[in-house]
C-alpha cells in the first residue's frame, strides 16, 4: 500500500513538503535519488512552484543536489560559503533557471543620514541608487534598493547597467569579499504589497547588507522578499 502524504495544515505548504523530503532522505545513502517534482505534486496536491521552492531550499542547504537531465540526488556534503553571494549566484546555486530582473529606478541622489553612516560617507554626498525587482517563474520574489558610493564608481550610470551588480563591481576590481548581513521578519506595508503582489500584512523578510572590500564599504543593499516564496539559506563551515 502506498504511503499517504500527511495532510497540509496551517504551516506553509512548501515548508511541509520540504520537511517531508528532509525526513524521507535522512537515511538515504549519498547519491540516492530524491522524490521527483511530479511525485511530490501528486502526493501533496500542490503546484510545481510549491514543490520547487521546497526542493530549492534543500539544494541550497546542500542536502540535495541536481544533476542536469538526470534528476535530484542526496548529497550529504554541505557547501561552505567562501564569499558573499549575489542574487544571481544564489539563484544558480539553487538551480533556478526561470528568474528575471527589472530595473524600477536608477539615478544619482544625496545620501540620507542612514545611508551615509552605512557607507562611511557624509550625509548629502552623492550616491548611486538602483532599485530592482526579481521574479521567479513570473512571480515577484523580491525587490532591492542598492546604494553605491559615487566617488568609487565614476561613470557607473553613464554605461549600460550590468545584469549582475557583483559582476559589474568585479570588472572594476571592487567585488565585495566580506559582507555584514541583517535579516528581519516583518509584515508587508503598502509599498511591499504593491511591488511584490502581496496583501498588506503578508509575511516578508527584510535583508540589509554592507558589502566591503578590505575596510572600504562598496555597497549598501536593502532587499524585501515575499515570505511565502523564499527560504533563506546560509551555509556554514568550521575551519580545521
Amino acid at each position: 500500500m502506498d504511503e499517504v502524504a500527511p495532510p497540509l495544515g496551517t504551516a506553509l505548504k512548501h515548508v511541509q513538503v520540504r520537511e517531508y523530503v528532509r525526513d524521507l532522505v535522512a537515511d538515504f545513502p549519498e547519491g540516492a535519488p530524491a522524490p521527483s517534482e511530479r511525485e511530490l505534486m501528486q502526493r501533496f496536491g500542490v503546484a510545481r512552484m510549491t514543490v520547487r521552492q521546497a526542493i530549492d531550499a534543500l539544494v541550497a542547504e546542500g542536502l540535495l543536489e541536481r544533476a542536469p537531465a538526470r534528476g535530484t540526488f542526496v548529497s550529504k556534503s554541505p557547501r561552505p560559503m567562501s564569499r558573499p553571494m549575489s542574487f544571481a549566484e544564489d539563484a544558480a546555486a539553487r538551480g533556478w533557471t526561470s528568474t528575471s530582473t527589472e530595473t524600477l529606478q536608477h539615478g544619482l541622489g544625496q545620501a540620507g543620514p542612514g545611508v551615509a553612516k552605512a557607507l562611511g560617507i557624509t550625509a548629502g554626498d552623492a550616491v548611486i541608487h538602483w532599485r530592482r525587482r526579481r521574479r521567479l517563474d513570473g512571480l515577484p520574489l523580491c525587490y532591492q534598493d542598492v546604494y553605491l558610493n559615487e566617488v568609487l564608481l565614476p561613470g557607473f550610470l553613464q554605461s549600460e547597467l550590468p545584469d549582475s551588480l557583483y559582476s559589474g563591481l568585479a570588472a572594476r576590481g571592487l567585488r565585495p569579499m566580506v559582507a555584514e548581513d541583517q535579516l528581519t521578519a516583518d509584515l508587508a506595508d503598502a509599498v511591499d504589497a504593491d511591488l511584490l503582489d502581496l496583501h498588506i500584512g503578508d509575511p516578508v523578510l527584510r535583508h540589509s547588507r554592507r558589502g566591503l572590500v578590505g575596510d572600504t564599504v562598496i555597497e549598501l543593499s536593502r532587499s524585501v522578499y515575499a515570505g511565502t516564496r523564499f527560504t533563506w539559506w546560509v551555509p556554514l563551515s568550521v575551519s580545521s
